[in-house]
């Protein structure tokens, strides 16, 4: 801080050209600013002992402070936000007509000169500065900060990730569906996303009152792949039960095929033999009613196979009829799930790049 004193004057040549002169703080009137958001500690602040006071009045106090502000953050847009945090300076005890503040350079030289002093921005790069001067009962002086987030960390770990998860998802419908390898293979893409949706809970506060737009995504592809995973799964059961049905078709049709066989053999007619001119010895059979039984049993596997086909014909299943309505509701699905893969990440990057 810096201020004129016209009770400190004095003509330098009158005094060997002393045109400095270093006066204790303790006795000179300093002016009690304070910074409004301060929130640090009590020992981060440090305060030289002594202040310059020069011919012209002028006196200069310097003061060292690691300072810890308050600022309402916005990360509605994380990992591609801008945040504004002001530090207001003001004099705790003066009225407005009492002291009056004001800056020793204007906005540009003063955001240049701060990024010329910054040694570590970790993950903030400072955008600019701007100083403005509000009077309401006291004077106070705003020097609103304004930085941008850097996003490439943010984006390597966690946005690439999951859209390389959502683009395997949707490669995955190319997995023949037979090799069983596929319901697998999107469960284990459910699993990584879960896994990055632990990172992002680390990363987030939870006092947030608007849902960031990082975890609208997060939560929106794991709906996405957790749906493809049920559909996966509805897929596999239709596959499935088309193995049952077609075993039980085929069984029925060849036990069918050889009744009739069977049938048509016992009905060769008896005088063929005579016709040829051979005769054949006579079979001896075994005293028993063997013949009827035989027949009854054939008589029953017969009309066992009419009731199977009936029963077919009456619900109109046919042979890989299952498999075909499972390829049917695979490919609807896959050309729904692109097109809304595509419209969600269009709509993310317009949300995301305003």
């Amino acid at each position: 801080m810096r201020w004129t004193n016209e009770f400190l004057t004095w003509n330098s040549s009158d005094f060997c050209g002393i045109n400095m002169l270093t006066v204790p703080r303790s006795m000179l009137w300093i002016p009690d600013i304070t910074i409004q958001e301060d929130a640090s500690d009590a020992g981060s602040s440090e305060k030289s002992q002594f202040v310059g006071v020069f011919p012209s009045g002028l006196v200069l106090a310097d003061s060292r402070q690691v300072l810890t502000s308050t600022c309402q953050l916005n990360l509605f847009r994380f990992p591609f936000d801008e945040q504004s945090c002001n530090i207001t300076f003001s004099s705790m005890n003066s009225e407005e007509k009492t002291i009056n503040l004001g800056t020793f350079n204007n906005d540009t030289i003063l955001t240049k000169y701060s990024e010329m002093i910054m040694i570590t921005q970790g993950e903030w790069q400072l955008t600019n500065m701007e100083v403005e001067q509000y009077t309401h009962t006291q004077r106070r002086l705003v020097y609103m900060v304004k930085i941008t987030r850097k996003p490439v960390l943010y984006v390597i770990i966690l946005i690439l990730p999951l859209f390389y998860l959502l683009v395997l998802d949707l490669a995955s419908f190319f997995i023949h569906e037979a090799r069983g390898e596929k319901l697998s293979f999107k469960v284990t893409v459910l699993l990584s996303i879960s896994v990055l949706l632990l990172i992002l809970q680390d990363m987030l506060p939870s006092t947030e009152d608007r849902l960031p737009l990082i975890a609208t995504y997060c939560v929106t592809t794991f709906t996405l792949v957790g749906v493809s995973v049920l559909e996966a799964m509805l897929v596999s059961f239709l596959i499935d039960l088309e193995g049952p049905c077609g075993k039980k078709a085929q069984s029925s049709v060849d036990a069918h095929v050889d009744i009739q066989m069977e049938a048509d053999h016992q009905k060769e007619p008896v005088g063929a033999e005579e016709e040829t001119g051979e005769v054949k010895p006579e079979k001896s059979y075994p005293p028993s009613d063997w013949p009827k039984d035989l027949l009854k049993q054939i008589l029953e596997e017969v009309r066992a196979a009419q009731q199977e086909a009936g029963r077919r014909d009456n619900v109109k299943t046919k042979p890989g009829y299952y498999r075909r309505l499972a390829e049917i509701i695979d490919s609807v699905f896959f050309v729904l799930y692109f097109l809304t893969c595509v419209i969600f990440m269009t709509c993310m990057f317009i949300l995301w790049n305003p």
